[in-house]
């Protein structure tokens, strides 16, 4: 398990890719006194666009396009970031010449100290990694909340004590590339299909998934989904404790929802963690959240107490069905992370209002009408927006929703939205569609419309 920080001292590491994660893994390296050689495989890069992001003082050596031979002959350790497909042949001749390959991810657990709690699943990761996170901070004064949620582990790992606890949101591209990785306590929240492009086979999509117990005893424990097949199954051989939850269903020992209730159970007690109706978050998968989060928490430590209050404050984080207002007894919410039909879907089942539902954006060719006929009745209009409009109203009509409106714009349908509903309804953006076109990612589309929102408040 971990190295002494000391180890990599003048050794020579490769570190390919050079965008967020590599530049994490560069300062993490120049900070424990290794040689480094930062790769990336695109020729059209520029060196000196790359050396602003450098940190201050770096002195790397930067080497694009091809990777010699005679330069892998040289090399005490590779580092991938996650984009870097492990299959490519930089990477095999790398591996033949028998350097040590590492992730990020494992960089930073080598160099880092204390506990990792580690977050996986196709759906799910960034709200369960943000509320363990939120619950953790409760509990202890070291904690770090990193990985895949958008701060890189290896820019945390040198700052972690013994008694730190590190949460962790860790995606298949990331599971690749472990050596020693081992948490502490691990999740697999659900698996469906994703990433086809980079593993190839659901087969190995769910052997890379499962790779986060990997290195895990039994005196561990894996927290999993027993509503999904697959995972019910792993939890049979899971090298782990398996610890399940479900949304469906009373177990005899793990964590599930009992009516309104999220209920801990043990074979000796039976524990009420919260409420449903006492949480911010909305819908069953989010309910689903919260089980794992509290499992995870449980199994480090943590109180029930300390769980409870935690859960209770948790807002959604940004862009998946976020609250935004409450304005004339109408509720705002914002899910523009919704960018296709079935993220969609689970918008507007998480709705407990009727509801006016803003759609449309940039056409990725998908069809629409699954999740117009989710809308069971709770979707009041459906006002619509971006090059998606008419193909998503057409659609509409096909399925006998007739209550559509097209607008112009975000603002426009904001507005129009403000202007139909009434108290006791709700407003969401949950668009089905990518953002670009109008803008240029879902974040900005999602902070405008909180934008518009709360200008009406004024």
């Amino acid at each position: 398990m971990n190295l002494q920080r000391e180890d990599l001292k003048g050794k020579k590491v490769l570190v390919f890719g050079s965008g967020i994660s590599g530049m994490g893994a560069v300062k993490l390296l120049w900070d424990v006194g290794a040689e480094i050689l930062l790769y990336d495989g695109n020729e059209k890069l520029k060196e000196e666009e790359i050396r602003k992001k450098l940190p201050e003082g770096c002195h790397c050596q930067i080497l694009l396009g091809e990777l010699p031979d005679q330069v892998i002959e040289t090399l005490d350790l590779a580092v991938m970031s996650p984009g870097v497909p492990q299959d490519i042949p930089q990477v095999e001749r790398i591996k033949q010449k028998k350097v040590a390959v590492w992730g990020e991810v494992e960089l930073a657990y080598q160099m880092g100290r204390g506990t990792v709690l580690a977050i996986t699943g196709t759906n799910g990761k960034t709200t369960t990694t943000a509320l363990l996170g939120e619950i953790m901070k409760a509990w202890k004064d070291s904690v770090f909340v990193v990985g895949n949620i958008g701060n890189a582990y290896t820019s945390a790992a040198l700052s972690t004590r013994d008694d730190s606890y590190v949460v962790a949101e860790i995606s298949s591209f990331q599971l690749e590339t472990i050596v020693d990785f081992a948490p502490k306590v691990s999740a697999i929240l659900n698996i469906t299909e994703d990433h086809l492009n980079r593993h190839h086979t659901m087969e190995e999509y769910i052997r890379v998934k499962e790779r986060i117990t990997e290195n895990q005893t039994k005196e561990d424990f894996c927290i999993l989904n027993y509503e999904d097949e697959v995972l019910r199954k792993f939890g049979e051989q899971c090298p782990a404790t398996p610890v399940y939850f479900s949304s469906e269903r009373r177990l005899p020992e793990g964590i599930f929802l009992d009516g309104d209730r999220i209920i801990m159970k043990t074979s000796d007690t039976e524990t009420e963690i919260v409420k449903t109706g006492e949480l911010y978050l909305l819908g069953k998968h989010n309910y689903e959240n919260v089980m794992a989060a509290a499992a995870m928490a449980w199994y480090a430590g943590v109180p029930a107490e300390v769980i409870r209050r935690a859960a209770m404050a948790f807002k959604a984080v940004p862009h998946r069905i976020e609250f935004v207002e409450e304005i004339n007894g109408v509720a705002y919410y914002n899910d523009s992370k919704g960018t296709n039909p079935d993220a969609a879907i689970k918008g507007i089942q998480a709705m407990e209002r009727p509801t006016l539902l803003i759609g449309g954006g940039y056409d990725k060719e998908s069809s629409y009408e699954d999740w117009i006929r989710s809308f069971d009745g709770k979707v009041r209009y459906l006002v619509l927006i971006g090059q998606t409009r008419e193909k998503i109203e057409k659609a509409a009509h096909d399925c006998g929703f007739y209550n559509t409106i097209l607008a112009d714009n975000l603002e426009e349908a904001v507005k129009i939205c403000s202007e139909k509903a009434r108290k006791g309804d709700a407003v969401l953006l949950s668009p089905a569609c990518a953002s670009w076109g109008q803008f240029d990612n879902y974040e900005q589309r999602g902070d405008k419309f909180k934008e518009y929102v709360r200008r009406m408040m004024k």
